[in-house]
Formats: structure tokens, C-alpha cells, sequence
């Protein structure tokens, strides 16, 4: 096998980093608030119609997806590790009372740093393997996660510190 330089790491990640020109703790509270999150996270003419975050480690998100047809996607899964405006650390690996999900697919890491005035915010997403990585590739994850940081950008300006 030829070494292509990359990890088993790189090989499983999927990353968007964009610098932002609102405070950290203005994307962060986009991320943390159900009532804002239900406004941006889903990159239009998708919508985000259901939102419950308990942000703690350990604790559950349930978000509800629905598509221009009106199907709804339900997602949930559990916060790994919070660090208030810093850090968020989430995966659908498991559900509610760390009970494993169906099929683990993703562990999503969000960074808020301050840079230049403005916030440094990258969102890593690992998955458990190559071929989920592909397939989340293709569906879309540059696209939609730029769409959807867009719309978080937006919001969090209107938002201030």
C-alpha cells in the first residue's frame, strides 16, 4: 500500500474553517440554544424544526431535520465534552443515557478561537471509518455545512458578544 501521506485520521475527517467576524461566545450561544439553533443549522431550503440540547457532557441533542418535501430526519446523540465558548465535542455514536445508537457514523467537533478581531471557527467531523466519510462527503458536507456556517454567521452577527 502506497503512503499517501495521510493518517487513518485524515483519511475519516471532514473539516470547514472560516474566520468569522463576530465573538466567540455569539457562535457559541447559536450553537447552544435551541431556539437559535432550530434558526440556522440546517442549510436551506432545509429547515431545522425541533431542537433539545442539553449541553453538558453527557448530556442529549435531539434535532429534527425536514427536507423542501416535508420528511423529517431525527438526529440524536450525546455531548462528549463542552468548554463554553471554546469547545463543543458531539456524536451520534450514542443516545440517551449513553445507550450505543443503531449505527454510529460521526463524532463532530466545534472550536471557537479568537482571531483577528473576529472567531476562528472550524468544525471537524471524524468518522468511524473511510467509506463514511465518502458517503457524508457526498451527500453534500462542503456544501451544506458551508451553507449552514453561513447562516450561522448571520445570525450570530445579529446576535453581538
Amino acid at each position: 500500500m502506497a503512503d499517501d501521506g495521510q493518517t487513518n485520521e485524515d483519511q475519516r475527517a471532514l473539516m470547514l474553517s472560516r474566520l468569522i467576524p463576530v465573538p466567540r461566545a455569539a457562535l457559541y450561544r447559536c450553537w447552544t440554544d435551541p431556539a437559535l439553533i432550530t434558526r440556522w443549522f440546517t442549510p436551506a431550503p432545509w429547515k431545522t424544526v425541533e431542537a433539545e440540547l442539553d449541553v453538558r457532557a453527557g448530556g442529549r441533542s435531539r434535532i429534527v431535520m425536514e427536507s423542501p418535501d416535508g420528511d423529517r430526519f431525527p438526529s440524536e446523540g450525546l455531548y462528549l465534552e463542552v468548554v463554553e465558548n471554546e469547545k463543543l465535542v458531539f456524536t451520534d455514536a450514542f443516545t440517551a443515557a449513553w445507550q450505543p445508537s443503531n449505527k454510529a457514523f460521526m463524532v463532530g467537533i466545534i472550536t471557537f478561537a479568537d482571531e483577528a478581531g473576529g472567531t476562528r471557527y472550524t468544525a471537524t467531523v471524524r468518522h468511524w471509518n473511510a467509506e463514511d466519510r465518502k458517503t457524508h462527503e457526498e451527500m453534500g458536507f462542503h456544501e451544506g455545512w458551508g451553507k449552514a456556517t453561513d447562516q450561522l454567521a448571520a445570525l450570530a452577527a445579529t446576535l453581538g458578544g
